[in-house]
């Protein structure tokens, strides 16, 4: 099992990639940068390119429909050279708040979508001349454009032919087509106990259909970390995220994250937390949110205990576990958790 954490993207996002390195060296494997409506995740990614020497550097995520596919295969395979092959390319279709609100482009078609921009990507990275006539065409159809088109291929030679895609997915349809084509897979508020009963049937059938070539889908989750007798505590951190995505993320009818918590069974929960929020009573909100959620989706107690959770998630198939280190001394974290996961 691989160990990972994921940069603030708040705040000065340069003073947290200028800890990677000490992190690096204390053993974590993969560091994830957020994009969301802040700054870009490239620009970050290739600064922590030049300052870090082998973990891996993640998107967590970039989304599908600010960028072209073409884009973001020349983004995959400049990201994977400056880095020495250490990129992941990890995609999702964000939200409409995103995707409308920030970036002025329609939210349609998700699914679809993101199946075509993942074989563009590869086919950008194999240095293929890119044609589509698909959702996404390329070149223009007939009469759009100047008629100037020329289809073309990578000027560059990419380093490695193909650079892992990773895909934050949560509905069924989406976790059946990552299973299907995806080199790993994002998925959050993620409980090893109750992840079957939520997506099993999904992961079995496009894990049925999985691309030919393909490893075995990589899983990446995980949570807040705090090791001690007395950290319980830690967990009230957790709780203001988790009231932002299950009550605000998206509107009263459209919030994919109310969705799966309720799914997961905190079905009550996630109607109240939703209603308080958009009231805007966001401290009611957060009180709100489970305790047995908050225990359930992150790793926080004595050794023993978290040695467990980790158990957990490996037996419910993740193979990368994203830790949030909760203390103030997030190198001792990555260093007791490195010894726990090796075990």
């Amino acid at each position: 099992m691989k160990l990972s954490t994921a940069l603030d993207y708040a705040g000065d996002p340069r003073a947290a990639a200028d800890s990677v390195r000490a992190l690096e060296q204390a053993g974590l494997d993969t560091v994830w940068v957020a994009e969301a409506y802040g700054f870009d995740a490239p620009s970050l990614m290739g600064y922590l390119a030049a300052r870090t020497e082998t973990v891996e550097i993640g998107s967590a995520i970039m989304n599908i429909y600010s960028r072209t596919a073409t884009a973001l295969g020349q983004t995959a395979a400049g990201l994977d050279n400056v880095s020495g092959g250490r990129t992941i390319l990890g995609l999702g279709a964000s939200g409409p708040q995103v995707i409308e609100g920030w970036h002025g482009v329609a939210y349609e078609k998700p699914v679809a979508r993101m199946r075509e921009v993942v074989d563009i990507i590869r086919r950008v990275l194999r240095r293929e001349v890119i044609e589509n006539d698909g959702l996404i065409k390329l070149p223009l159809p007939q009469g759009e454009g100047t008629g100037l088109a020329k289809p073309l291929k990578l000027l560059n030679r990419p380093g490695r032919p193909a650079v892992p895609i990773y895909v934050a997915a949560l509905g069924p349809r989406s976790v059946e087509g990552t299973a299907e084509y995806a080199d790993g897979w994002i998925p959050t508020m993620f409980v090893p106990e109750r992840a079957g009963t939520v997506w099993g049937e999904s992961l079995a059938a496009g894990t049925a259909r999985r691309t030919e070539g393909l490893a075995p889908l990589e899983v990446v989750a995980g949570g807040l970390v705090a090791i001690g007798d007395d950290v319980k505590g830690c967990l009230d951190l957790a709780r203001p995220m988790f009231a932002l995505y299950i009550g605000g993320m998206g509107a009263r009818d459209k919030n994919f994250y109310n969705d799966l918590v309720s799914q997961l069974g905190w079905a009550e929960e996630a109607r109240e937390i939703q209603d308080l929020y958009l009231a805007g009573h966001k401290k009611e909100a957060e009180a709100r949110v489970p305790l047995d959620l908050l225990e359930a989706t992150n790793l926080v107690g004595p050794r023993d205990y978290v040695l467990d959770r980790i158990a957990a998630y490996r037996e419910a198939g993740v193979t990368n576990l994203m830790i949030k280190p909760a203390g103030d001394d997030p190198v001792t974290t990555v260093r007791e958790m490195r010894d726990l996961v090796d075990r």
